[in-house]
Order: C-alpha cells, then structure tokens, then sequence
C-alpha cells in the first residue's frame, strides 16, 4: 500500500508571516494539530505542531500577559526543513520513520510541492482497516512450524469451510523461536467449526481459547 492511498489532500495550511492568532484558530476550527507550512508556490517551508505553540504560549497558570505574543509571526516558531514522505513511498516504510523520530505526521511532497499530509492517526487506521476489524468477523491465532508451504495447509481448512479470510498476519511466536503465530481474520460469526477443524489436521490452535474446548 502507498502514502497516496491513505494522505489527506484536504491540507490546512499557513505561510510563515500568519501569526500565533492565526495558526490557534484554524486548529481549533478544525480540530487538528499540525499545520504545513508554505510559500505562494505552494512549497513546503516549515511545519507547525500543536506542541510548538503551547511551548510559544504562556501558562494558563501565570496571571501576567505577553503583550502581543499572538501576533507574532510563525518563521521563528516553525520547525525549518521537517522530515517529509513521497506520494510513492510504502506505507510500512513511513510507519517505520514515524517511530524511529518519534514524530505525529509527515507532510507529503510531489515535485517539490505539498500535495498531502499523513499522521500516525491515518496509519493506525488504515492499520485497522487491513486487518478486517472493522467488518463482522472472527480471529483464529494459530502456532505453526516456520516452515515452506504451511500457510497453504492452513487455508485448506477455510476453502473446506467456504469461509472468506479477510486478512492474515504473522509475528514470532515469544515462546518458541522455530515458530510463528498466524493471526487469521476469518468473516464468519462461528468459528468453532473450522477451529475443531484446524485441531484435527494437528495445528496448535491458541485462540479462541473458550472454556469447554479442549486443545490437542
């Protein structure tokens, strides 16, 4: 999946001469908390965050008052040459940027022009999204040996149950380090019949694990 399946294209942007006044009131409208910043040419220049300004404001706590701190202009505040992504990028990739600067969005630049931006809201939706956990479903977790050819012996026990599987994920197994867990998104409401399937080829079926159901 590419950064240009999951950008907002609705950008809200500023140029470096609007005001602290000015970038507060668009958050605030518009409930967000980052905010490209660009030039007339529509090129990125500087990005403003919601933590920029409440380190720019004053406490709420303090009684006394900066005179005209919310006119001041947004050059001296913005975070210059900010970390961007390409339309083009792989999804997982820019997952990976977010966590490694430990960063809330990432403006995304065509051709040296703003064209959308991304935050680690729009990742863990589409997260969400790619997993099926948001349609009518059932999660089987199943232990297996790392091993060629074993997912498709496990997905002979859902084609035998006309079962549509909406996604398949696979982590290490903590416990046994020549294992994997495959993490199956099945759309069915009653999994029992393909998970007392499962067990009789002999896979090691860890969820559900409910109570009257007795694992190999």
């Amino acid at each position: 999946m590419l950064i240009e399946e999951i950008m907002k294209t609705k950008i809200f942007t500023l140029k470096s001469d609007n005001t602290i006044k000015d970038a507060l009131r668009i958050m605030r409208a518009n409930k967000i908390r980052h905010l490209p910043i660009v030039n007339d040419e529509n090129n990125l220049v500087g990005l403003l965050t919601e933590r920029d300004l409440k380190n720019a404001l004053p406490s709420p706590l303090v009684k006394k008052t900066v005179e005209n701190i919310y006119e001041q202009n947004l050059e001296k505040l913005m975070i210059t040459n900010p970390i961007v992504c390409h339309p083009l990028d792989f999804v997982e990739e820019t997952a990976l940027i977010f966590y490694e600067n430990r960063i809330g969005c990432l403006p995304v630049v065509s051709g040296g022009k703003l064209v959308g931006i991304v935050t680690t809201n729009d990742l863990l939706y589409t997260y969400i999204e790619i997993t099926g956990a948001t349609r009518p479903s059932s999660q089987i977790e199943i232990r297996v040996n790392d091993q060629a050819g074993t997912l498709h012996d496990v997905t002979k026990v859902f084609t035998k149950h006309h079962a549509s599987i909406l996604s398949v994920l696979v982590y290490p197994d903590s416990q046994h380090e020549e294992k994997r867990i495959l993490s199956i998104r099945v759309k069915v409401m009653n999994p029992l019949p393909i998970i007392d399937d499962l067990r009789k080829e002999g896979f090691d079926v860890l969820w559900p694990n409910m109570p009257g159901i007795n694992r190999l």
